[in-house]
């Protein structure tokens, strides 16, 4: 829950007050708001220091599930918004930390207030991230949970913590745990101490190519940015970052953010095939071990923060970040235009968007008085402006997206940039605007100007904010009415809110109509030196045209509605429900903002159609319509309506309307909708006491009689479903309306500052005024009693009477009577319905408060906050009180009645429609008390979304009155919530609960379905209701009964009764209940875990939580904490937890004796099997009996039952284990038990170490199984096996009941002969590749390590060596697992026994490896790699040198044969890892001796194996955390990314390559050749690297190949090596490039490019040239730049026609993003050129000279032209006289051209208003004469200058 729902801001900042008194003048903003008096602050620390007290008791008894039920009522406490000390907020933040939970308490908390141990943070985690292999459960999301509260709490964690934890998490990010600790690294480490840590982190984000690293390195990039942007003055202190070249980063830094953030947009810049894409998702993807964290990481953080977070002079506006901005938004500018759309354009209109809206942010931050961002460090005027213009024509392109989710964030980014610079913005937005609302040519552009609009109604109607824009709203408002449009939906949602947003902040009234002899101006034009538009500029003179027009076409909207029918009584579908919702919004705020004239005139217009008209369609919806104007002045509307009403009504009952007798929902008869018009008409008029409440509950009350009189009559005349339902409706709003707290009005000033006469006069200078929240004067409608008592004693009694008439012979009822019994118990519980607050029921103890006295305490059970909340009838004194209080009882009892003769009935008819009407009478009963959870949510949801769409900051105090009066609102009915929250039963509310779960078991599906929901919401409500009805559910699921499966809604407490209930059903034949059976059993499994016992009856130590309570205790009273009541708790709860570990055995063996029954069906034992193997607990001995069961299952012919035993086997073995070799229960449940093999070995000297592991194990000593350190740093020690034998392990003697009963099972002679017949058989499901099962060799594996050597490993290998022999490969599989599993046992086996197994395998490899077929390959490499990873090779000798013996054949005759082998020889690399290193040498000459091999299956093979070598050979392994700290500081390639350890192979195959390429083989054999091969093998090596993690390290080796596969562009006779040489040039692309590898790999471009003789290097070089420019452009020097313009303007001159269209199209992008300064230059050249250059006949010689020359000239100048596309440079129009001479010369120079032109008119259509005003008409012709040769381009635009100006 989110603290500052209700709030605007924490606290004002006004004055020098204390946290506590800013806390508390917020507070008086609430408690004036409402309209009775409230608890004051020393009230609420009382009841905050009792619910604490509760919490503290709980967690000394450790007793959670007491514990979060008084967090709950805390939670509801905060909900109030009453203060907190900070004290004390600190110290309850402590607490909740220690129990990991309720990060709201880290609100309004400063790192001096607190702070935290993060050791205990980690311990928790690192057991989630790595949890042993038998226990994993994949749906297990608490490390998620950890993470996020460390990312809460780090702010807290000690500065001096920094480098423990780097000396922690460094040594353990290794390659495969890279995905892992990144996210942990960014959630622990706090913002401070940057210098630390950032080096380091920056040195390892470049070294890897990982899209999840990207993600949180961005977000955390952007944390830090902002945590700092004060700098030593802010939060930080001395130990904040330091403020660098750019901001806090260094200039390297800077570059590697801004590369990394335009990676992560996904936009293709440039012109090669997904050259916007990268291969850091390929990285992530083949990374071993997948990384599991899910905690969302914002990518854009970055860039938003970045961006405005730096300034440095020189630059554009003076920033850096603005002008590295700049360089990135001209780049993908164009990729905004709607036409551009792709899968990037989410991600750039959502980086402008959160860009402006950071800036924003930051603008109104360093507003404040006490802002601590140094002068020097804040933006300015000028970066503001500059800011706004740069972004303004992206957000207007984004806002015409047809992508919705794009244009929202592109409409969003205007609304803060109009607001930021309104003179920039609002007048290209209304040019847009007209134009959108004027012709339509396209809807979507209609409807985003209309949504447009809606988001900038605030700067377009503030005339403090944007003068003159006032006077475009009625224009604006009447061009939006044809937008209101049932065929149209989203368009006249789109028209409808912008109405809407405009009409809430500025007054509907004519000024004219108040001004005698001012003078009439109604032209647009304002001198913008005015501060104000000057009185006598009538602009509203057409709002009443306005008006009228808008409720005229509201009411041909409501004429085609589709008829009101279906299930829900609703008009139409979907889309016109939305409609009506949207028109009725609409109209809310209109009525509220109309002045008494305009008022009255629509009154009289709507009173004319209400009164002329009845339309059966339109009934609901025209109700709605009178509501709105009853909701603005009610009295005027009764006055109008009420006679006319009441009189038609009557009348229509008189002659027979609603008097047709119907229960159920139907469709209306037609001769009753003038009935049903004026009921909704009256419905709206009485539903609302408006801004004139006394008034109107004057003009009830005067009028009183005639009302109760109508109700009677109605109650007796209505008879029809509809009739009488809508006769309740009116009741309730009547009721409600007369005793509710609401507010009065929502207009946009207040209501003095409404009324005053000189407000009219000028409104318009109020319009959009903002209010601070403590001086807006709102006003709550309240009660009158004694009308509602009157209408309790003439309506509710007589309709109760008449029931209990009618209950005394239900036996005997016909239609009619049933009729009667619904209309009547309708009326009276409509009655109730409206009286939800009308009385306060008195507080009860429960009389069946289902306590066990054992172990519970009625001290701690929770009940309901009691808050003033404005009851009508609060104290029991008052006669009226126990009037009401006695009514309501009575109701009650005949409801109670009712249900339970109408349930007991069966001899009369069915009584499916009164049981319903029964069934919704007992939910009003119990639940139509105060508000719901749904009406509090769905008031906070639409509170929450108003604020937020006008709020502009995070601490934005101000805001505009309706919302004021919207939290006011919000804040009553929050008050309200708390009463029906933790409600005491009552002996009638047990009566009641009772006969709703017996109706929820009802046969019938409506009355079950309505009584299952009732009962949902009832048992949340209710304390213990749920213990309460669980028996008769249990009951219902027993043999005899026929249950419904709609049981399921239940609050299931997972007890012994559930699970035995559950597993009960198979009795039962309905395929229904069977499928729920399922369902609950799978969703019942994620409760029923080892943890949820322990947790429920935990034992362990607490000692830092008891340590957090007892500095708690402090802040309160002396008697905080009741001693007695504590040593009491204490004791029951360890009662509790002894009957609950009871509980525990008895849910067991209930469980394993219904799943042990010959007769149970097998998918019961199924469903037992997988809540069994829940139950498993490592804190408490597994019986015996469960063992044998699950050890009979792995026979079960079920392959899932078969498949569940495997795994639960596993995992009971191991748990065994654990419980052997853990100390104390706390070992056990962190699993930092060890088995006594396992040592911890200091790390003095890695490189002897690593040494030692290639000796012989007698030697070192011991085995190393997993080297998880030592790729950045080495950690201080590292876990080892020691090597010496030991006596065989003796398991605990509690297990042993259970391991001799599973060997029992195991040993038997035919057990694995039934085993491998399962394993054998065919899958019904069959997968394209074969592999092992886990669960299947983890078993084996288990139960080896468990049983040792003993008589069952002979017969398991010689069933292994038979299934391994056979040709069916799923025979093989078997075997496979089995042998499999048995090696990864032995590994604590005695070296006897072990070395037996060995040499039987050993003699079984070759077999295997014959074996080896395509169709089993796949499977066989798994075998091999599962029994190699993670495990000392020594271990695996002997397969490890079987392996290496294999020869590895290049250029045999079978490529399979060849191939099995290196695949093979792959697997062994990739699982050694590190230890494969020191043989690495002699293989990498190997393979890149036989690069050219003819197979290319063998070429992909050993690509990946070389690709697998370098990966194992990059470690960079520094031999302490601090060595590496230092190396990222001082060295330039500290994670030596730069040694190509390959080099020398590739520099030698290089010198080859022009021998090879002089001796290719013609065609067809070319791909024979050996250049062919080498080139393939090369780049397919290159192609695997860069989709991998440590891509980076590939970058060395392309560069002195680029050369080379430029000139692949010319080889046309080898497709396959062309699209490789391709895929090398996008490889640099999607790389984020090193920074010292920028510049030769540019230089490799530019040599090649310009030395190539071929115009096909040109051609293809190019494209990638460019792709590489705009990756790396946020970082190129001037130099480099020149570069690259140098060889495109020689190839703008190229011979090749294609070659010089591209190098156009290039020098066009490269001119808008950073040559800017050379256009008039390059202007001046082109010109020249082309003006010089005469085109001789054709048949000249010099002929085909110059046209290649003028082409050239055209193109540039075509280029300089397209470099701005949306825009007009004064250089720009000449352009076109030069070049329209040109439009009829011979192609391409025509081509060219119109070319061209059509671009330029594409872009420019939008602003062409605007652009054309910037040509002459000799300029317009030439453009005109430049499209098509005539001059329809000039006429067509010359028509488009009467635009309007704004």
């Amino acid at each position: 829950m989110e603290e500052d729902d209700l709030s605007f801001v924490e606290a004002p900042e006004d004055g020098p007050q204390t946290a506590y008194e800013k806390q508390l003048s917020v507070l008086d903003t609430y408690l004036k708001s409402l309209p009775y008096e409230c608890e004051t602050p020393e009230q609420m620390q009382r009841a905050l220091e009792e619910i604490v007290a509760k919490i503290c008791i709980a967690a000394k008894a450790k007793n959670w599930l007491v514990l979060s039920t008084w967090d709950g009522m805390l939670q509801c406490w905060l909900l109030m918004s009453y203060p907190i000390p900070k004290s004390t907020r600190a110290k309850l933040a402590r607490l909740y930390y220690e129990l990991s939970s309720g990060s709201w308490v880290y609100h309004n908390l400063d790192p001096e207030d607190l702070q935290l141990p993060w050791e205990p943070l980690w311990r928790s985690l690192k057991k989630e991230l790595w949890p042993k292999t038998p226990l994993h459960d994949a749906t297990r999301n608490l490390h998620n949970i950890l993470l996020y509260a460390a990312g809460h709490a780090n702010r807290f964690f000690p500065p001096a913590a920094v480098p423990e934890m780097l000396d922690t998490f460094l040594p353990m990010l290794t390659q495969s745990t890279m995905l892992t600790m990144i996210p942990v690294i960014t959630c622990f480490l706090p913002s401070t101490h940057t210098d630390l840590y950032l080096p380091a982190l920056f040195r390892i984000w470049e070294a890897f190519n990982s899209s999840t690293m990207d993600d949180r390195l961005l977000d955390f990039c952007g944390a830090l940015a902002e945590d700092n942007v004060a700098g030593k003055a802010g939060e930080g202190g001395e130990f904040a970052a330091e403020w660098k070249d750019v901001g806090i980063w260094t200039e390297w830094q800077w570059n590697l953010i801004s590369g990394k953030a335009l990676s992560s947009l996904s936009v293709p810049i440039g012109m090669l095939k997904n050259s916007g894409g990268d291969t850091s998702r390929h990285g992530d993807a083949g990374e071993p071990q997948k990384s599991k964290i899910k905690v969302p990481a914002n990518r854009m953080r970055a860039l938003q923060v970045r961006v405005v977070g730096a300034k440095q002079t020189g630059l554009a506006a003076g920033s850096r970040a603005l002008d590295t901005l700049e360089k990135l938004i001209n780049s993908i500018e164009t990729f905004f235009h709607p036409t551009n759309l792709g899968n990037w354009t989410p991600n750039i209109t959502l980086l402008i968007q959160r860009l402006t809206s950071d800036f924003m942010v930051r603008w109104k931050e360093e507003e404040q008085p006490k802002c601590k961002t140094p002068d020097s460090h804040r933006l300015t005027p000028q970066i503001r402006r500059h800011f706004v213009k740069l972004l303004s024509t992206p957000a207007l392109l984004g806002m015409f997206s047809k992508d919705p989710k794009s244009a929202g964030y592109a409409q969003g980014s205007l609304r803060i940039l109009a607001l930021l610079e309104p003179s920039l913005i609002m007048p290209e937005l209304l040019e847009r605007a007209y134009g959108g609302l004027e012709v339509v040519n396209e809807t979507h552009r209609t409807t985003a100007v209309l949504s447009t609009l809606a988001c900038i109604t605030r700067p377009l109607l503030t005339e403090s904010t944007w003068l003159g824009g006032q006077k475009n709203i009625v224009p604006l408002l009447e061009l939006c009415l044809p937008g209101i449009d049932l065929n149209d939906p989203s368009k006249t949602v789109c028209a409808t809110m912008f109405v809407t947003e405009a009409v809430k902040i500025i007054a509907i009234a004519d000024i004219s109509a108040t001004q005698v002899g001012a003078s009439f101006d109604d032209g647009m034009d304002i001198d913008q030196e005015a501060d104000h538009i000057p009185d006598g500029t009538e602009f509203t003179a057409s709002f009443a045209d306005w008006v009228l027009t808008l409720f005229r076409r509201v009411f041909s909207l409501y004429e085609n509605l589709p008829e009101e029918g279906g299930k829900r009584n609703t008009t139409g579908g979907k889309s016109e429900e939305a409609v009506l919702k949207a028109i009725k919004v609409m109209l809310d705020s209109i009525c509220q903002q109309l002045s008494d004239p305009l008022f009255d005139m629509v009154l009289k217009l709507v009173y004319d159609y209400g009164t002329t008209n009845a339309k059966s369609n339109a009934v609901r919806a025209f109700g709605q319509l009178v509501a709105s104007l009853a909701k603005a002045q009610p009295g005027k509307v009764i006055d109008k309506f009420m006679p006319y009403c009441t009189a038609q009504i009557e009348e229509e009952l008189k002659h027979g309307a609603s008097s047709v007798r119907t229960t159920s929902t139907h469709a209306a008869v037609p001769s009753d909708t003038t009935l049903h018009w004026n009921l909704s008409i009256l419905r709206g008029c009485l539903g609302y006491g408006g801004n004139e409440a006394r008034l109107v509950i004057a003009k009830i009350i005067k009028h009183k009689d005639n009302i109760v009189r109508l109700f009677t009559v109605l109650v007796d005349k209505t008879k029809s479903e509809r009739g009488y339902t809508s006769t309740g409706r009116l009741i309730t709003r009547v009721l409600d309306a007369l005793h509710s707290t609401y507010p009065l009005d929502a207009r946009f000033v207040n209501s003095d500052q409404w009324n005053d006469p000189k407000f009219l006069h000028n409104h318009y200078q109020h319009w959009g005024k903002m209010y601070d929240p403590k001086d807006v004067l709102i006003e709550l409608a309240h009660d009158d009693i004694d009308l509602a008592i009157d209408i309790l004693e003439r309506v509710q009694k007589p309709a109760l009477d008449v029931v209990e008439t009618l209950l005394e012979h239900t036996s005997k009822w016909d239609s009619v009577a049933r009729n009667d019994f619904c209309r009547y118990m309708h009326a009276a519980r409509c009655t109730w319905v409206g009286l939800s607050t009308f009385i306060k029921l008195p507080a009860v103890e429960s009389p069946n408060s289902l306590l066990v006295d054992a172990y519970e305490m009625p001290e701690l059970i929770l009940s309901h906050l009691d808050m003033k909340c404005g009851f009508a009838l609060s104290s029991p004194e008052d006669p009226r009180y126990q009037k009401v209080l006695g009514l309501r009882e009575r109701y009650g009892h005949v409801v109670l009645r009712a249900a339970s003769l109408l349930r007991q009935n069966v001899s009369g008819e069915d009584h499916i429609d009164a049981l319903v009407t029964v069934t919704r009478a007992v939910d009003t009963y119990l639940l139509g008390y105060c508000a719901s959870r749904g009406q509090y949510e769905a008031l906070q949801k639409s509170y929450k979304a108003s604020r937020d769409s006008n709020k502009l900051w995070p601490r934005q105090k101000e805001n505009i009155r309706s919302i004021v009066v919207h939290r006011a609102n919000l804040y009553h009915l929050g008050r309200v919530y708390m009463h029906s929250l933790y409600r005491r039963r009552t002996g009638m509310d047990d009566k009641l609960i009772i006969e709703l779960t017996e109706l929820s078991l009802s046969p019938y599906a409506r009355i079950r379905r309505q009584a299952q929901q009732s009962l949902h919401t009832a048992s949340t409500h209710f304390i213990r209701s749920t213990k309460l009805v669980l028996p008769i559910l249990f009951t219902a699921l027993t043999k005899g009964n026929d249950p419904d499966p709609g049981y399921a809604f239940a609050d299931h407490n997972f007890g012994k009764a559930y699970l035995v209930s559950l597993l009960e059903c198979q009795h039962e034949d309905k395929p229904s209940v069977q499928k729920l059976v399922g369902n609950i059993a799978k969703d019942c499994l994620g409760q029923v875990q080892e943890e949820s016992v322990s947790t429920d009856a935990y034992v362990c130590d607490t000692p830092h939580l008891d340590q957090a309570v007892d500095y708690l205790q402090s802040e309160f009273s002396e008697g905080f904490i009741d001693a007695t009541l504590v040593n009491e708790f204490i004791t029951k709860t360890r009662v509790r937890q002894q009957s609950r570990e009871s509980a525990y055995q008895q849910t067991v063996s209930a469980v394993l004796e219904i799943a042990t029954r010959p007769t149970t069906h097998w998918r019961y034992v199924q469903i037992a099997v997988s809540i069994l193997d829940n139950l498993i607990r490592r804190d408490a001995p597994i019986p015996a009996g469960v063992g044998k069961f699950f050890a009979e299952q792995t026979l079960s012919p079920q392959p899932t039952i078969a498949s569940q035993s495997y795994r639960s086997l596993a995992g009971i073995l191991y748990m065994v284990k654990a419980r052997t070799f853990s100390k104390s229960l706390e070992e056990l449940w962190f699993a930092e038990w060890r088995h006594p093999r396992k040592e911890s070995l200091a790390i003095d000297n890695p490189a002897n170490f690593l040494a030692s592991l290639q000796k012989p194990v007698s030697e070192s000593g011991y085995y190393v199984d997993k080297i998880d350190t030592g790729f950045l740093s080495w950690a201080k020690t590292i876990e080892v096996y020691n090597a010496t034998p030991i006596e065989s392990v003796t398991w605990e003697a509690q297990s042993g009941p259970l391991l001799h009963a599973i060997h029992a099972v195991v040993s038997a002679d035919d057990y694995f002969d039934k085993i491998a017949a399962l394993w054998s058989q065919e899958p019904s499901k069959t997968s394209p590749t074969l592999s092992i099962r886990m669960e299947n060799y983890r078993y084996i594996k288990h139960m080896a390590a468990m049983f040792g050597c003993g008589d069952y490993v002979s017969r398991l290998l010689s069933i292994a060596g038979t299934l391994i022999s056979e040709p069916d490969k799923f025979k093989q599989r078997a075997g496979a697992e089995m042998l499999t599993g048995l090696l990864r046992g032995i590994k604590h086996w005695a070296p006897q026994s072990s070395d037996q197994v060995w040499n039987w395998t050993k003699s079984r490899l070759d077999i295997i490896h014959a074996q080896i077929k395509p169709d089993t390959s796949s499977m066989w490499q798994c075998v091999f790699h599962e029994q190699l990873v993670h495990r000392d090779p020594r271990r695996s000798k002997v397969m490890v040198d079987w392996l290496f013996k294999q020869p590895l054949e290049f250029r045999g005759e079978s490529a399979f044969q060849m191939a099995k082998s290196v695949i093979i020889f792959s697997n062994l690399v990739d699982a050694l890892g590190i230890f494969f290193n020191p043989h690495a040498g002699k293989y990498i000459g190997l393979f890149f001796d036989n690069a050219d091999t003819d197979y290319a299956e063998l070429r992909q093979h050993l690509c990946h194996t070389l690709y697998l070598i370098m990966r194992n050979l990059w470690q960079p392994a520094y031999p302490s955390t601090q060595a590496f700290l230092i190396a990222c500081r001082e060295s330039a390639d500290p994670l030596q990314i730069r040694q190509a350890i390959y080099q020398k192979n590739i520099t030698s195959i290089i010198e080859k390559f022009p021998q090879w390429r002089a001796e290719r083989l013609p065609p067809p054999r070319v791909s024979q050749s050996q250049y062919d091969k080498v080139c393939l093998t090369l780049l397919q090596w290159i192609w695997i690297s860069a989709h991998g993690a440590p891509a980076h390290l590939v970058i060395p080796y392309i560069v002195p190949l680029m050369p080379e596969i430029l000139r692949l562009s010319e080889l046309s006779d080898n497709p396959e090596l062309q699209a490789y040489g391709s895929g090398a040039l996008y490889i640099l692309s999607a790389l984020t490039s090193l920074s010292d590898f920028v510049e030769p790999t540019l230089e490799k471009y530019v040599t090649s490019i310009e030395s190539s003789q071929s115009w096909k290097t040109r051609l293809h070089g190019l494209p990638a040239l460019v792709v590489f420019f705009y990756k790396n452009l946020l970082s190129l020097s001037p130099e480099q730049t020149s570069k690259v313009m140098r060889v495109l303007l020689d190839c703008l001159a190229n011979e090749n026609v294609e070659v010089r269209e591209i190098a156009s199209k290039v020098l066009s992008g490269v001119l808008r993003t950073s040559q800017r300064q050379n256009i008039i230059p390059l202007k001046n050249r082109f010109v020249t050129l082309a003006k010089k250059t005469i085109l001789p006949p054709r048949a000249d010689p010099e002929y085909a000279a110059n046209l290649r020359t003028l082409h050239s000239a055209i193109l540039g100048l075509c280029a300089l032209m397209q470099s701005f596309p949306y825009s007009v440079e004064p250089w720009l129009p000449p352009l076109t006289e030069v070049l329209a001479p040109h439009a009829t010369d011979p192609p391409p120079i025509s081509t060219t051209i119109r070319n061209c032109a059509s671009e330029f008119k594409k872009t420019h259509q939008d602003t062409w208003h605007k652009d054309q005003l910037l040509f002459d008409e000799d300029q317009l012709q030439s453009l005109s004469s430049m499209l098509v040769g005539t001059s329809y381009f000039h006429f067509k635009h010359s028509d488009l200058r009467a635009v309007r100006d704004p």
